[in-house]
Order: C-alpha cells, then structure tokens, then sequence
C-alpha cells in the first residue's frame, strides 16, 4: 500500500467498533453486576459493605504460603521420588492441562464424602468459574440444548453461559429447594418446543444466594428426576463447608449412582481466592475409552493452558498439613462463617423493624455467607445509590441472581468480609435506611 494512502487512512480517526458487530452477551446485565458494586465500594469508601462475598481478610494474615509450599515440595521428594531438579521442572515449568494435584483432590473427595474417583477423572481449574466454562463448552453441542438453572443462582454460572450463548430457563426453588414438579414441567416444555435440558446447575448447600441447603430427600428425588429426564446435574459445591455437624448432608456426587453428577469445587473459600485454585470431578464416561475429564482437559489447554503449577502445590501444602482432607482445611473456617452469620441474623433482630405488612422480612439459613431481605419497594441500582450516600451501608440487589426478572424487592447481604462489630453497625446503618420515609414510607 502506498504511503499516501497510509497517510488517508491514519487522518479517519481509529477505527470505532459497532455494538452491534460484538457479541450479544456484552449486553447482558449480568455481565456487569459485579463490576457495578465495585465501583459503587470506591465512590463510597466510609460505608460499611455487605456486598463482598469474599473470605473474611482476618483468616488470610496467618497462610504461611512458603510453609505450604515446602511441605509439598518435600511430599515430591518423599513419597514420589523426585529430585530438586525434578521438583523445579514440576513448578516452573508449564504445567499438564488437568492439574498436578489431582491425586490428593482424589484422596481427600474418597475421605471427606466416600468420592470414588480417579485421578484422571479430575480437572484442576482457574477457580470455580473456569470450572462452569469448559464444562458448558463441553457439553452443548447445539441450539437445541439448554440449560435449566434453579434460582436465585450465582451471577457467575449465570454469566458463563451468557458468554458462551447457552439459552437457559429458570427453575424455582420452592419452599425448601428445587421444585421438582416445575422442574418437569420445564424439561416437557422444552421437548415439545424441540430442544432438550442438557443439565441442571444446583448448588444444594447453603447456596449463593439464597441459603437454601437442600434436604436429602429432595437430593434423591433430583437424581430421580435427572435420570427420567435424562440430564446431567452441574453440583456446585463451594458453601458445603460451612455446614454445621448435624446440617452434614452428602452431596449428589456421593450420591449418584449412575454418573449424571459433575461435581465444582473451589479452595478459594478453604484456603485463598488469590490462589486461584479449583476443580472439577468429571468423571463421566465418553464413548471411545475416555472421560469428560480428558474432553475438558483438552478444552482448558486452548484456553489457560494449565492452572498455576506453584499455586497447585501451595494448595497440595495445605492438604497435606490437614490429613488430605478438604473438610478438616475448611472446617475453622466454617465455624468462623457460622459465627458471623448468628452475628447477622441477632443484628437483624435488634436493629431492623417488621412493619404490619411484615416486611422487612429475611431468611434464616444455618450455613453459607448469605441473608436474603425482602423490602416493599423495588431494589435497585439507584435505591443502593441512596443507601450508599445517605446511610453509609451498601448491599447487593437480588434482581441480578434471577432469569426470569424476580428479586425485584429483595436485597441480599453477606456476612463473610466483616466483624462482628462492623456487622452490627451496618446493620443499623441498614435499619435507619430502611426506616427512612423517602425510602419505604413512614413505618408503623
């Protein structure tokens, strides 16, 4: 090309990309929710945030990361054998797509929950939300699959199938988990439209956000159901240790019989979020001789390539220094959250009132991080704007946690990032704001 030519080009201006040119998931609300909260926690530094879902930063100041680091690059040198030379190439170098860990994952899953699965059988991820991705790449095929999601449910599984333009449909919770009869009436709907319900996403212990920890019964009559219907169950399992010991249930993966659970898990609630570490079980078989995993393995090798060998074996580090077990790493943890969460649900009780319509009103789930409120006026970005400057308190509104456009007048508040003293003030802060006339009208 000629340089004058060159020369017209540059004097137009940088080229302007058209909304309409980019993928449609861009306008997703959901894509941004998190982003917004961020950037309302800047505008208002002062205020108290029950937005974060993030692990409390007082239980980050002891991980000694050198320590683990050193207990599993000796656990190298004695159980496998390895050299220094060895052991350096393990974590410098690129690592293998599934993961350098999975046979303590292996050990810890058959200890923890009676997890029969082999190592070749797991995919250690870039957290949960790698996890949800190469699993929904993997398994929809075409236009005709669809996803049901029970809700409220976490924005990130809600997104990654918005990213990848996977069509979903809402299943509700009913009064104590999924409905299953809606949930039969939504995999009819779907055969009679000429589509499929590929899979469920779940999460059945004190899930994010609603707190929902889903009876056992209800647990089997989901594997019931996936069989007649024939779908795969999406199990996330990140809150599960949180549960107190008589809440204790068994996941669906312990409890399937017939290989339709995919199983997500993630250390970054036991052990770091900056670590970076989670995993998937999918150990279904493929016809031809191979497993899932080896499909989402290959996936994930087009994608991160592989997760963070030196993280890996930080986590490795913390297993072995809790008997390989995932449950004895979370369970202080958890007993923490516990507190935190009795601290939420007493400051509710002391500082926010019930009018006669009887709301504010709120759940009050046994484990998790999360409170649902339900407010008689809608919640939203500009109602969290005036919580914001006027009150000093910030939350996240539910309408984001939906498919279907509900959660309209709930607002959920996590208990996990703050003290018990902060807790207590936020909530009060939240009481004033929701006594406010120009907010919920004059209460009686």
């Amino acid at each position: 090309m000629a340089a004058r030519e060159l020369q017209t080009q540059a004097a137009a201006g940088p080229v302007v990309l058209a909304r309409s040119g980019l993928h449609a998931c861009l306008g997703e609300p959901v894509l941004g929710a998190i982003n917004f909260l961020n950037e309302v926690i800047d505008r208002y530094p002062e205020a108290i945030s029950f937005a974060p879902g993030a692990p409390a930063p007082s239980l980050l100041e002891t991980v000694d990361v050198a320590a683990d680091l050193e207990t599993y690059i000796a656990h190298l040198g004695r159980v496998e054998g390895l050299t220094e030379a060895q052991v350096r190439r393990r974590l410098y170098q690129y690592g293998p797509s599934r993961g350098i860990i999975n046979g303590l994952l292996a050990e810890a899953l058959q200890r923890d929950q009676g997890i029969e699965v082999a190592p070749g059988g797991i995919v250690v991820t870039v957290g949960f939300q790698e996890g949800m991705l190469l699993t929904l790449r993997a398994l929809f095929a075409g236009p005709g699959d669809v996803l049901a999601m029970v809700q409220p449910c976490f924005v990130g599984a809600v997104g990654a199938a918005r990213v990848l333009g996977i069509d979903t449909l809402p299943v509700d919770e009913g009064s104590e988990g999924v409905d299953l009869d809606q949930l039969r009436a939504v995999c009819a709907r779907a055969r009679a439209e000429g589509r499929r319900i590929r899979a469920v996403y779940v999460a059945p212990d004190y899930a994010n956000p609603s707190g929902t920890l889903l009876p056992l019964a209800l647990r089997v009559g989901l594997l019931e159901v996936a069989a007649q219907e024939d779908f795969l169950l999406l199990e996330d399992a990140t809150y599960g240790f949180t549960a107190p010991d008589e809440r204790a249930l068994p996941s669906l993966k312990a409890l399937d019989q017939e290989g339709r659970v995919i199983h997500f898990g993630t250390l970054a609630k036991i052990a770091m979020p900056g670590l970076r570490v989670g995993f998937v079980v999918a150990d279904q078989r493929v016809a031809g001789g191979t497993v899932l995993a080896d499909d989402l393995t290959a996936i994930k090798s087009m994608t991160t390539v592989n997760t963070s060998p030196v993280c890996q074996a930080i986590v490795g580090g913390m297993l072995l220094s809790h008997g390989v077990s995932l449950q004895a790493l979370g369970d202080a943890k958890g007993r923490y959250y516990g507190e935190r969460l009795n601290s939420l649900l007493s400051a509710l009780q002391r500082h926010v009132d019930t009018g006669k319509d009887g709301l504010p009103a709120w759940n009050r789930p046994r484990g998790g991080f999360f409170v649902r409120v339900r407010v008689p006026v809608v919640v939203d970005a500009a109602l969290l704007e005036v919580s914001a400057r006027d009150h000093g308190v910030l939350w996240t509104p539910m309408s984001s946690f939906y498919l279907d456009g509900g959660g309209r007048h709930e607002l959920r508040l996590s208990c996990s990032y703050l003290t018990d003293a902060q807790i207590d003030e936020g909530v009060s802060r939240l009481g004033r704001f929701l006594r406010d006339p120009r907010i919920c009208g004059k209460r009686p």
